[in-house]
């Protein structure tokens, strides 16, 4: 009863309603795919079936009592961040870890959506790096090709959704862990307002610089799932105006004023763009030029943005150091940082938190003048695996700023971002740009996404099926 080529979200979504597949059929096919990929792919950290099936079957039952929930019967994957009743929360890490005796307050509004959780995807050590890789797991490969990157820390529902093993997936973004992994799969990933979706049971994650969003092949897809993963718990730090955002995808954004910007903020790292991207997200420039819409080339006053960023990270990996059950087990450029963050969990956490009204008024300057900001998503094409085998902290760390220069101030601002595809490097290997706007600004970057998805087609693109080619790494 299976409906062939239902990659889509929405797809899904109406033929459940329709009745032309059941939810088991889709469950089914989804944890096939898993199993049939996981040796080449290693996207799944937790995989559910049992119980992914017994909720099929539940849903299938509410369909047919009328039941019309927005997600009701569809298979998604959460990241290995996020708390799911019954399994374990390890966060890339290695060790014995009990398991979680309640959800996050996100799984609960997918679970009030009706969504079915197939499992829980790899993620590096406490999200930190640009790669998913990590002594717990092993390497998490691109199903564009399997001998590089998908990015991280969100990498293994990139790559899983990518692959096309489930037709969305949530991720998590503290310093460009949704978009970076959305650039490198040639996915949509939204990284929403902070607070959009809650971070419960933390009142804010990392001190306000990650926060929960979705990865998905189109635009309405990332903010269906978006969508019903919002909401909030009385005890979250951070409750911006929530809205339904699904409806700007299939309405024009209008003529909008747009800020090219390939300027990067200050990291005391030296980074250079590729070519190659440069050209990817000048083309997409050119596109909305022939939108209707105005491009200059202009980018924000950054200022000092990056000083303020790593005592949030540090200071977070500190705090959640202190659940692991073994510290011993974690790779050695994790205990530096967790390490660092101890010496940075005091004056100099407060100073950066102190001085964030200041920078959102100092980088917001710019939307005085333009409504988005178009930049890359990454400065270079995803890195070949286990390219940083060996680094030393100080070397990783810059390994991850050069190669991943642009996403990250928009997290300490706590502002969206939208990464969208952006083509493809000679090679096969994709690239991605990301839009950028103010506090609150969702409906207005979907919008515009849609508008360009409308014209480049991105979706068209993709992975042919693992099971049917029989993937194997070299």
């Amino acid at each position: 009863m299976t409906v062939p080529g239902l990659r889509s979200l929405l797809a899904q979504q109406t033929a459940l309603a329709d009745g032309d597949t059941t939810s088991r059929a889709l469950v089914e096919q989804s944890l096939s795919r898993i199993a049939a990929s996981d040796q080449a792919l290693n996207a799944f950290r937790v995989v559910r079936a049992e119980a992914a099936l017994a909720e099929a079957d539940e849903a299938d039952r509410s369909l047919a009592s009328g039941d019309r929930r927005p997600l009701l019967g569809v298979p998604i994957a959460i990241k290995d961040d996020t708390d799911l009743a019954g399994e374990p929360t390890a966060f890339g890490c290695s060790g014995a870890f009990p398991a979680k005796t309640e959800d996050a307050h996100l799984v609960r509004q997918l679970r009030q959506a009706g969504a079915v959780i197939v499992g829980k995807t790899n993620t590096p050590e406490l999200g930190q790096w640009h790669i998913t890789e990590g002594p717990a797991f092993g390497a998490t490969r691109n199903p564009w090709n399997l001998q590089h990157t998908p990015g991280g820390s969100s990498g293994g529902s990139a790559a899983a959704v990518a692959a096309g093993l489930v037709p969305a997936a949530m991720g998590s973004d503290g310093a460009g862990s949704i978009r970076i992994p959305a650039a490198w799969t040639h996915l949509v990933g939204i990284k929403p307002q902070r607070g959009r979706i809650s971070t419960w049971p933390d009142a804010e994650s990392f001190y306000g610089l990650t926060v929960p969003g979705t990865l998905a092949r189109t635009v309405a897809d990332a903010a269906l799932l978006l969508d019903a993963a919002s909401g909030n718990h009385p005890r979250d730090m951070h409750k911006p105006p929530q809205a339904t955002l699904l409806p700007a995808a299939f309405r024009e954004p209008g003529k909008l004023r747009i800020a090219l910007s390939f300027g990067r903020a200050f990291a005391a790292t030296r980074t250079t763009l590729d070519t190659v991207v440069r050209s990817a997200v000048t083309h997409l420039a050119h596109r909305l030029v022939a939108l209707g819409h105005d491009v200059a080339e202009e980018g924000p006053r950054y200022g000092l943005i990056g000083l303020t960023q790593a005592p949030r990270a540090m200071a977070g990996m500190r705090d959640w150091a202190d659940r692991l059950p073994d510290p011993a087990l974690i790779d050695p450029r994790t205990r530096a940082n967790i390490q660092l963050g101890t010496v940075l969990r005091g004056p100099v956490l407060h100073a950066a938190r102190a001085v964030e009204p200041m920078l959102r008024h100092r980088v917001g300057e710019i939307f005085s003048r333009y409504d988005v900001i178009l930049t890359p998503a990454t400065a270079t094409p995803p890195p070949r695996i286990g390219s940083t085998d060996g680094m030393s902290p100080t070397r990783m760390r810059r390994a991850a700023i050069t190669t991943c220069p642009y996403a990250w101030p928009w997290n300490v601002l706590g502002w969206p971002a939208i990464a969208v595809p952006a083509g493809f490097t000679a090679q096969g290997l994709p690239l991605g740009a990301q839009l950028l706007g103010p506090a609150s600004s969702e409906a207005r970057l979907i919008s515009l996404a849609a508008q360009l998805e409308d014209s480049e087609r991105w979706f068209e693109q993709s992975v042919p099926r693992f099971e049917a080619r029989r993937p194997r790494v070299e």
